[in-house]
């Protein structure tokens, strides 16, 4: 659930700036920051991109730290600083049984093949467009059952493997895909090893949406999409046992919780 939250950051004491926060202040928020027009924004003394109209984004992942700093320098020169407190929050256990011995133990053509393919995926995530789409409103792609949540530890096959950085949604396949909000196709793959078709939807300001496990990849790299284009069809491919799309979120490199963007899941 998204909220709206004002902060007052004094530079000195007659002099004070409104620094507008949208989202939550917890491990895989994403938080939609206002501030005056041509204002610099840094988020631990990184750079963060600001619009013209004085509008930003910024990630927290997982394993965020419990405090991080927020600066704008304004246009009169003036600079004021904020200490952000960052939530903590209690990640489930899961566990995954019936992964394919070709993706739990991969040939070597293979390691290549996946390391090619995540290097596709990073540059694609980031990207900076000039898009404002991540400070509209996010939908589900599609409804399901959800089997599998953010942030959980993993075990596949009994072996203990990264944390799950997605919502999963299960359905069958074939079941459409739409996007989750409007956004311009970064990345369309139909057969990645580790996530079998993938596509990554660009949202703007480095917050970008990636679906994988997918049949079928319906949109191509460049197409602007919104709420209600089909993209994708729900799939098994790579690291799955059955049908379901894995919807992921990311601010840069930091990896967001999709479930904070929505609703809860219509029964």
């Amino acid at each position: 659930m998204r909220y709206f939250l004002i902060l007052c950051l004094a530079y000195l004491p007659s002099a004070l700036v409104a620094l507008e926060l949208t989202g939550p202040l917890q491990q895989g928020g994403l938080v939609i920051g206002r501030v005056e027009a041509g204002s610099r924004v840094f988020l631990d003394r990184q750079p963060v991109k600001v619009s013209e109209q004085g509008v930003f984004a910024i990630g927290f992942g997982r394993d965020a730290k419990a405090a991080a700093q927020l600066t704008v320098e304004k246009t009169n020169g003036e600079t004021v600083s904020q200490k952000l407190t960052i939530a903590a929050r209690d990640y489930k256990i899961q566990r995954v049984e019936g992964i394919a011995k070709k993706i739990m133990s991969p040939s070597a053509a293979n390691i290549k093949r996946s390391r090619e393919e995540a290097a596709q995926v990073r540059a694609a995530r980031a990207q900076l467009i000039d898009r404002m789409d991540f400070a509209g409103e996010f939908q589900w792609p599609l409804l399901g059952p959800i089997t599998g949540i953010y942030g959980s530890q993993r075990f596949y096959n009994g072996e203990p493997n990264r944390p799950h950085y997605g919502i999963d949604v299960a359905a069958p396949t074939g079941t459409p895909v739409s996007t989750p909000a409007p956004g311009v196709v970064t990345l369309a793959h139909q057969d990645m090893f580790f996530s079998g078709g993938t596509i990554i939807i660009d949202h703007g300001y480095g917050v970008s949406s990636t679906m994988i496990h997918l049949s079928k990849v319906i949109a191509k790299v460049g197409d602007e999409v919104a709420p209600g284009d089909i993209v994708a069809e729900v799939g098994a491919g790579g690291r799955a046992t059955g049908p379901h799309l894995d919807w992921r979120m990311n601010w840069m490199k930091q990896r967001i919780d999709p479930q904070l963007m929505v609703p809860p899941m219509p029964q």
